[in-house]
């Protein structure tokens, strides 16, 4: 019996488990009354996908957060950001060093699972170095933010209320807020956008790429070098945050943007091209936008942040791989070379199937949210909030409250997976691997 259970429990399917009781119990304490606002009621439902929002630090929801939440229901929903955002095997993996006891190997395991690593080695300095990495800089953010928020509130405590918060969401890209607006009454503060996007990066370019930098500038180790990974990461988000910049404004340029001043159109580029890749905040009514901007957008959603980060979508690996994949394959090669190494086929591989999986579930969603939606609601809407729950990025053209419990529970499946991410997710459902004891005579198919 013992046997068979471990063999279930595979790292994969205990990760999600993990994951599914931090959401379940979130539902709850958001549930309960203390949590609410006086003459608020909310339903388990919404506590629910508020729940699951916050822990895979999406930011979609179905209820205002300033209007239902007291502080005691925004502390709950706090610890749900910050536990979905840096992984519950990084706090896990805390508490345990704080009672003395020693990471085991399954353990370790599941550590690597959660963090998306592909190796043992160095994986409890990584879970320090990305809790002490993430609660600095949201620290700083908080102090920056609350201190300039002064000049807003009327209150130092609300100020720095309004300041810690931001600066949580912002760092885990969740995508809450308890302003009621989101970051649009700062639409014209560049300071609060520009600190809120240098937060976006530090939480979506990925720990590792973090660490990497900590230890670059540290000089302890004067023969360091960059990762591979770290490379091709950070080199592919800013290429596609400058090809996002470039588009909405290029798209933008004959209908939003008309009347503005070049440094107001600026601005709204910069931060809408970071929001998208899973931060969730915004300085505008993003239906406002025009029907090619909000696809392009979702495009960039689906792309998200990097891997090993607070974010989500197919991650910036995967489409820089695809990228390589298909130029190596258009100059005739069979390999795929890159800052001076080769990718391992086994990640060319799984690259194509993360895109290919989540491409699929994304189009059966989308069909889905319109067979039981019906007309009332635009395509183009249904397919950005889809992405946006896919992506875990939290930005909304406003629909998400006004969607049917089944819609909104294909949202909730999505930023669940999203959260998880989708290989974890292949993983706990594959089959166990068997090797074949014979093989058959290939035969060449006409591909496309």
């Amino acid at each position: 019996m013992r046997s068979s259970m471990s063999q279930f429990l595979s790292p994969f399917r205990v990760i999600i488990i993990a994951y599914i009781v931090a959401m379940v119990l979130f539902s709850v304490l958001l549930y309960l009354p203390i949590s609410h606002l006086p003459g608020v009621n909310v339903s388990f439902s919404e506590a629910l996908f508020t729940s699951v929002s916050a822990v895979s630090v999406t930011g979609l929801t179905v209820v205002n957060v300033s209007e239902t939440y007291s502080y005691i229901g925004v502390i709950f929903l706090s610890l749900a950001i910050q536990l979905g955002g840096i992984g519950v095997m990084t706090l896990g993996t805390f508490v345990w060093m704080l009672f003395g006891r020693k990471i085991n190997l399954s353990q370790r395991m599941l550590i690597m699972v959660d963090q998306n690593q592909n190796q043992f080695a160095g994986l409890v300095n990584l879970m320090r170095g990305i809790l002490f990495v993430a609660l600095i800089i949201e620290l700083i953010g908080t102090i920056i933010l609350g201190s300039y928020y002064l000049r807003y509130f009327d209150t130092a405590f609300e100020a720095y209320y309004q300041g810690a918060f931001a600066a949580l969401s912002a760092f885990t890209n969740a995508g809450f807020d308890v302003t009621g607006q989101s970051l649009i009454p700062f639409a014209d503060d560049y300071y609060v956008q520009l600190v809120t996007i240098l937060l976006i990066f530090a939480g979506a370019i990925g720990f590792p790429v973090l660490l990497e930098l900590r230890a670059y500038f540290s000089r302890e180790n004067p023969n360091f070098k960059f990762s591979l990974f770290t490379k091709i990461t950070t080199t592919t988000y800013f290429v596609v945050f400058l090809i996002g910049v470039i588009g909405i404004w290029a798209l933008e340029s004959g209908n939003y943007y008309v009347g503005l001043e070049w440094h107001q159109q600026l601005f709204f580029s910069l931060f809408n091209s970071a929001t998208t890749r899973s931060g969730g905040l915004t300085i505008m009514d993003v239906s406002d936008l025009g029907q090619a901007t909000i696809l392009f957008m979702s495009g960039l959603m689906i792309i998200g942040a990097s891997p090993s980060s607070v974010g989500g979508g197919i991650r910036t690996t995967t489409i820089a791989v695809m990228f390589l994949t298909i130029r190596s394959f258009a100059l005739g090669k069979d390999d795929v070379k890159v800052f001076g190494r080769e990718i391992h086929p086994e990640d060319r591989q799984k690259a194509f199937i993360v895109l290919s999986v989540f491409l699929v579930m994304l189009f059966a969603a989308v069909t889905l949210i319109v067979a039981f939606e019906g007309q009332q609601i635009s395509l183009s809407a249904i397919i950005f909030e889809t992405a946006s729950a896919f992506g875990t990025c939290g930005l909304s053209m406003g629909i998400t409250p006004e969607l049917s419990f089944p819609s909104q529970f294909i949202l909730i499946i999505l930023m669940f997976i999203g959260r998880v991410g989708l290989i974890a997710f292949l993983f706990s459902v594959r089959r166990k691997e068997t090797k074949s004891h014979f093989k058959y005579p290939t035969e060449r198919i006409i591909i496309g």
